[in-house]
């Protein structure tokens, strides 16, 4: 039996890598690691929270086909390893990936056989004020960054009726729960190889 995998998009700051990290910690999903050539935030590490590339590395696994999706985003590349996940799902792994709305229209139309049987995805949806405040309370980034993220929110938050599924953020609780549901409602599907 194949994994699931479940594609998670929002705005920045819409807390889907902590929803991801979240579920792996309660053994529901493995959270895949991306690539990107932007620079480390805060305590971020590599390995652990990306695999941070310098962009001559990047373009050489671009050019070697190693990503099942890559794109620009905010200036810098990110990028998701298709060997990585597909291992995972063949060996029965549940995968949550957090990847911009570029990234998720790649997978959705990817045409490997593990990845379009195992495919499912989620929209986190942060109403306009509130992705604000929260992007400021992160005092992660300066202020022409934070313009530039809720610039490109609007643009994300169009394309959620894409998805699956929409989840309208509430409370980081009410969040997680929905979010659980959702997994474990995936994991009752029956994905069997062929």
């Amino acid at each position: 039996m194949l994994g699931s995998l479940l594609v998670v998009s929002g705005a920045s700051g819409s807390g889907k890598s902590t929803l991801c990290r979240h579920a792996e910690a309660e053994g529901l999903a493995s959270y895949s690691i991306s690539c990107t050539t932007r620079s480390p935030r805060g305590t971020e590490k590599d390995g652990t929270d990306y695999y941070f590339l310098t962009p001559e590395e990047f373009k050489v696994r671009v050019e070697n086909g190693d990503f099942l999706e890559y794109a620009c985003v905010h200036g810098n590349f990110y990028g998701t390893l298709r060997d990585e996940v597909v291992r995972r799902l063949e060996r029965g792994s549940n995968v949550v990936m957090d990847i911009d709305v570029q990234g998720a229209a790649s997978i959705r139309a990817c045409e490997h056989p593990t990845i379009r049987k195992a495919y499912a995805d989620v929209f986190i949806h942060v109403p306009e004020k509130e992705l604000e405040a929260r992007l400021r309370g992160r005092s992660t980034d300066d202020e022409e960054t934070i313009q530039l993220r809720l610039h490109n929110a609007q643009i994300e938050n169009a394309r959620r009726w894409e998805y699956q599924y929409i989840l309208t953020s509430g409370t980081r609780q009410e969040d997680y729960a929905r979010f659980k549901a959702l997994l474990i409602s995936l994991n009752l599907r029956r994905i069997l190889r062929q």
